[in-house]
């Protein structure tokens, strides 16, 4: 997983200094995502009970440094979570579980390649790939508490996509494609459980490019 995340930093910085020299062109999208997402846990005694729908909104840029690739980032608002089921024992010994909702709201800013094909009867197709770094704005549980005290602050994963851009005239189109984002790090930091939990999701990417 290191060697995974110091490859795609180093690819990031290779880019970046490429961009710099020769950037010619950016596009601008507004893109509303519907997702599944889910929480994936790592320790015996914290299990994932099931998944949660949500959303991603906002604006993403590309910025194209040849004509078919271009360093992708942008800023949205993400709305996600999952459900997890605590399993331990009470002062007696005996079994109990608690079950716990995390309905969570992220800043998302994702730094990517996105991989465009040329064009074939107004459509190409693209794919993308890179990290997804987040910023936690919200976190409530099953019955709206805030429960910001026992979700960390900041969440970083990977995602990779693929789609298809359908031209409808001069520099607009409609994009449609589909995304899977994997967590890196523990979101999570409840009391009395030594776990790491992740984030995943699956997107449903919807755009116009302006």
């Amino acid at each position: 997983m290191k060697k995974l995340i110091f490859s795609i930093g180093l690819l990031l910085l290779s880019i970046l200094e490429v961009v710099g020299q020769e950037a010619r062109t950016i596009r601008l999208s507004f893109v509303a995502e519907p997702q599944i997402s889910w929480l994936k846990p790592d320790k015996e005694g914290v299990e994932s009970r099931s998944g949660m729908a949500g959303y991603n909104f906002g604006v993403v840029l590309d910025r194209f440094f040849a004509d078919n690739y271009a360093l992708s980032t942008g800023l949205t608002i993400n709305r996600t979570g999952g459900k997890l089921t605590y399993i331990g024992e009470d002062v007696d010994g005996n079994s109990v579980s608690i079950e716990k909702d995390y309905k969570l709201r992220y800043l998302e800013i994702p730094v990517g390649l996105k991989l465009r094909s040329n064009e074939f009867r107004r459509s190409c197709f693209y794919g993308r790939f890179g990290l997804t770094p987040q910023i936690n704005i919200e976190a409530r549980d099953e019955d709206d508490n805030s429960i910001g005290d026992e979700v960390r602050l900041f969440d970083l994963g990977y995602h990779l996509g693929a789609g298809i851009e359908y031209s409808i005239g001069g520099s607009n189109a409609l994009m449609f494609g589909i995304v899977f984002h994997n967590g890196f790090t523990d979101i999570t930091d409840e009391s009395g459980y030594v776990d790491k939990t992740v984030l995943n999701r699956l997107v449903f990417e919807f755009g116009f490019i302006f």
